[in-house]
């Protein structure tokens, strides 16, 4: 069984309005949505070309839509004490969840949460080519990109390249066993809150942003090109959750 720590495993929307999401992101990325059993509850389980890639779960009236991005690593209850005493905090401690693994919701320092998840199965490899509708990318959205910084190469051993953006400051990789698993950066939009950003492979990105906005979304930037990367957008889903989509260079080939 292979675990691939240091990757970002798993992406679960996080909303009030189960419904209202899936009829968003169905028609956007060809997604296909089934209800199985965890426990005594019915988990809606995201599927792209029949491969399990995310989910939908229900989210308390005063807490932000979102999208939970899980991070693999080995032992969560460790992951979970070294991430309090590095200066996050617990939203969820750690729990199984059915025969699927074991999780925990954290913050880190500067507000932004997301999930430490061990798998009771192997994670899924990488793709030697992202297909549509899959996950290609998360991008930390932060106020204090070096405090975050100190933060996940303390806790999670990544190592970083900084790539100057010009009048977008510097954007930073993660990187754990030479492999490339994130993006950070300062949030260019102040009253966005702290977040993970997950990113989603589209054949054409103006064509999905014209689908979102179709749909009832917001497209908040772009489309956009990148050089050498491809060309993305932003949006806010109709129940209120950021999520980039990008159609990449490696792709147009």
């Amino acid at each position: 069984m292979s675990t691939l720590t240091g990757k970002f495993v798993w992406f679960e929307h996080h909303s009030s309005d189960i419904q209202t999401a899936r009829k968003f992101y169905e028609p956007l990325f060809n997604w296909h949505t089934e209800a199985m059993a965890m426990g005594d509850q019915r988990y809606h389980m995201i599927l792209n070309n029949n491969i399990g890639v995310g989910g939908y779960t229900t989210a308390q009236p005063a807490e932000r839509s979102q999208w939970l991005t899980y991070l693999s690593v080995d032992d969560v209850d460790a992951a979970h004490r070294a991430v309090l005493a590095a200066g996050g905090r617990s939203v969820s401690g750690p729990r199984d969840f059915g025969s699927v693994g074991r999780g925990a919701v954290v913050a880190d320092p500067t507000g932004a949460e997301f999930a430490l998840w061990k798998s009771n199965d192997a994670d899924r490899a990488d793709a030697e080519r992202t297909p549509s509708g899959d996950w290609c990318w998360n991008e930390l959205w932060t106020p204090d990109e070096q405090r975050a910084l100190s933060f996940y190469q303390r806790v999670f051993g990544y190592t970083r390249e900084a790539m100057d953006m010009g009048p977008q400051g510097t954007y930073y990789l993660l990187k754990k066993d030479g492999v490339s698993r994130a993006g950070l950066m300062h949030s260019s939009t102040p009253k966005a809150p702290p977040m993970w950003l997950p990113y989603v492979e589209v054949d054409n990105c103006d064509a999905s942003a014209d689908k979102a906005r179709s749909l009832g979304g917001q497209v908040v930037t772009g489309p956009t090109d990148i050089p050498n990367v491809g060309r993305f957008a932003i949006l806010v889903d109709p129940a209120g959750a950021a999520l980039g989509f990008i159609h990449s260079v490696e792709r147009s080939a």
